[in-house]
């Protein structure tokens, strides 16, 4: 499968690079460095050369048919500040996991137009009928755009992860194809 870009209007979505035009690599590494991020998420270590490495396996997903993952970026200049996934593509049963992050610059912005628009692409384009999410229960950003994004609470997974030295909850929720949600909820 080929990466696909979306336009998202405060954002602009696009496969993650590290090339001679666009080199995402200091904005993976930016986020396997910042605390906010990496206390809710495990990412690459925190050097260049893993960041170049996920930046590969992000690539060499698109291309199996594996996921799909977008760098989410300012659209006037390219620059990277947030990921958004939809990872273990199942097209059998037409289901997928979102995962995402965001970069300061990209939180103070929103980052929920960019999910939504990776949702939409995951329903629309490769004809998903369910997504899910989870999110650590203290996550309030999490929770947050998973609400806006339509996402239903199933279930939570009892101490499945820990967050500055202990356990917590994970809260599991989905989203259909089928779900509607309140466009108006999107602020953008």
């Amino acid at each position: 499968m080929e990466p696909i870009e979306i336009n998202a209007g405060t954002w602009y979505l696009r496969a993650l690079r590290a090339d001679n035009r666009i080199d995402d690599r200091p904005a993976v590494l930016a986020a396997a460095l910042d605390p906010e991020i990496t206390r809710w998420r495990h990412g690459p270590e925190p050097t260049l050369d893993a960041a170049g490495a996920l930046v590969a396996e992000r690539a060499a997903a698109w291309a199996a048919g594996r996921a799909c993952s977008w760098a989410v970026c300012e659209p006037t200049t390219g620059e990277m500040v947030g990921e958004v996934v939809l990872a273990d593509l199942n097209p059998a049963i037409g289901a997928a996991n979102l995962t995402w992050w965001a970069l300061p610059m990209g939180r103070d912005r929103g980052i929920a137009p960019a999910v939504s628009a990776a949702l939409r692409f995951g329903f629309g384009g490769l004809g998903l009928h369910r997504v899910g999410h989870a999110w650590a229960e203290e996550n309030d950003a999490a929770a947050r755009v998973g609400s806006i994004c339509g996402f239903t609470i199933e279930g939570r997974q009892r101490a499945a992860w820990v967050v500055d030295g202990r356990r917590v909850d994970i809260i599991v929720a989905g989203r259909l194809a089928t779900d509607e949600i309140d466009s108006n909820s999107f602020g953008a």
